[in-house]
């Protein structure tokens, strides 16, 4: 009977092992879904940024390229403005002929 005593004292001492371990281990399982709840807030955020700084990219990319359009058509309004005078120095050229043939 003493044996069958001590087996049982044994096994009791397993299982109040075995829960504590199982209740350690549920804490720290509680803690890593805390962190992990932290993290996927920090991803989720961070996600949020890049999509912010991408459209700040894209914008930053066309306005850009408006940039290069004004340059150009200020190049483009400064020929038609060289045309226009080159144009008016011909009509004034044929009117003085004119004029000198009258």
């Amino acid at each position: 009977m003493a044996s069958l005593t001590s087996q049982m004292n044994v096994i009791v001492e397993k299982t109040k092992n075995l829960i504590q371990l199982c209740e350690a281990l549920q804490e720290e399982n509680d803690l890593l879904k805390l962190e992990v709840q932290s993290l996927q807030v920090a991803f989720e955020t961070s996600s949020e940024k890049v999509k912010v700084l991408d459209e700040k990219l894209n914008a930053l990319a066309v306005a850009k390229t408006f940039e290069g359009t004004e340059s150009d058509r200020e190049a483009i309004n400064e020929k038609v403005l060289d045309t226009k005078r080159k144009i008016n120095d011909f009509v004034r050229e044929i009117d003085k002929c004119i004029s000198l043939l009258k």
